[in-house]
C-alpha cells in the first residue's frame, strides 16, 4: 500500500469514527422511527449535510477518492469537527496549507450607507460575502422583512429565501429566485472554497431544505446582474420590480441591490403606500 492510498484509508476510518459520535438531533436531523443498525450518522446523512452524493461519501470513507478541499471544509462542518481534527483530516488529505479559515466579519462601507440613506424611493439593500445582509434602507425592511429583528450572523438573504416564511411567500416565482439565489453562492464559494462560513451556510441549509439540497448539488452558477420579481406583499398587494446589482470597485464583495418600479405604475403607487407607512412609523418612533 502506497503512502497516498495509506492516508486515504486513514482519511475514512477517521470520518467513520467521527459520524459514530453523533447523533441525527445534534445536528439537526429527525431521528426516525426505525431502529439504527450504526451507531451514530449513517452514510447518507453524513452525505446530506455536506452536500454531496452518498456515493461520494462512501467512497471517501472506503478510501478510494481524494477530497477536494470544498468536500472537506462542508466534512469538517457536518461532523462538527473541533480546530485540531480539523487539522488531522486536512493533514490526512495532504492540504494542510488550505484549512478552512473564517475571515474578519464585513462592515458596510461608509459610501454605501450614505448612498442608502439618500436612496428614500427605492428599496435598497447591501449584499456581502455569501449574500450576507450588511445593511439596508427602510423601505427595503419595509418591503421584505425586519432585518433588524433577525440577529447579525442570522441575515443572509439565501437563507431567508429558504427558510423565512415571510420570505418566501413574497416572492411570485419562488423556485427561480431560489435556484437563482444557489447559483449566485455557488459562484462566490469559487473564489473560497474552504470558508468556514461558507460550509457553515451550506451545511445548515442543505441540513434544512432538501430543495437546497438538490439544487447545490447540480452545480449551476450565475452572475449576479438584474432582472424583474413580482412580489405579493401583505400590506399594499402586488409589486412588478426591476432590481440592479450594483458593484463596488472598491471592495467586489459589497454590492448594492437597488429594486424600482416604473414610474405611474400600480407598483410605483404600492411603494408610495410602503414609504408613508415606514414615515408614519418613524413619527410614532419620535
Amino acid at each position: 500500500m502506497n503512502r497516498d492510498h495509506a492516508q486515504r484509508s486513514e482519511l475514512g476510518e477517521f470520518l467513520k469514527a467521527r459520524r459514530a459520535e453523533l447523533r441525527p438531533t445534534t445536528v439537526g436531523l429527525p431521528d426516525g422511527d426505525r431502529p439504527r443498525r450504526v451507531p451514530g450518522l449513517r452514510r447518507e446523512e453524513v452525505a446530506r449535510l455536506a452536500s454531496i452524493s452518498t456515493d461520494y461519501y462512501t467512497r471517501l470513507e472506503q478510501g478510494n477518492l481524494p477530497a477536494s478541499a470544498h468536500v472537506l471544509a462542508a466534512l469538517a462542518h457536518a461532523l462538527r469537527l473541533d480546530e485540531d481534527e480539523r487539522t488531522y483530516l486536512y493533514g490526512l488529505a495532504g492540504k494542510n496549507a488550505d484549512r478552512p479559515r473564517r475571515r474578519t466579519a464585513q462592515r458596510v462601507r461608509p459610501q454605501w450607507r450614505r448612498v442608502l440613506d439618500q436612496l428614500s424611493k427605492s428599496p435598497a439593500v447591501v449584499l456581502g460575502r455569501y449574500m450576507d445582509i450588511l445593511a439596508w434602507n427602510p423601505l427595503a425592511a419595509a418591503l421584505i422583512t425586519d432585518f433588524s429583528a433577525i440577529p447579525a450572523d442570522r441575515r443572509n438573504y439565501v437563507r431567508l429565501a429558504f427558510l423565512d416564511p415571510t420570505v418566501r411567500n413574497l416572492f411570485d416565482d419562488w423556485e427561480t429566485t431560489a435556484r437563482t439565489c444557489v447559483a449566485f453562492l455557488r459562484m462566490e464559494a469559487a473564489e473560497s472554497p474552504t470558508d468556514a462560513r461558507l460550509a457553515e451556510l451550506v451545511s445548515e441549509l442543505s441540513a434544512q431544505d432538501e430543495d437546497f439540497r438538490n439544487w447545490w448539488a447540480s452545480h449551476e452558477v450565475a452572475g449576479k446582474t438584474l432582472g424583474t420579481k413580482l412580489l405579493h406583499h401583505p400590506a399594499v398587494g402586488d409589486l412588478t420590480l426591476d432590481w440592479e446589482i450594483l458593484m463596488s470597485a472598491a471592495d467586489p464583495e459589497q454590492q448594492l441591490m437597488i429594486m424600482t418600479a416604473t414610474p405611474d405604475s400600480p407598483s410605483a403607487h404600492a411603494l408610495d403606500l410602503l414609504i408613508s407607512g415606514t414615515r408614519a412609523g418613524d413619527a410614532r418612533g419620535r
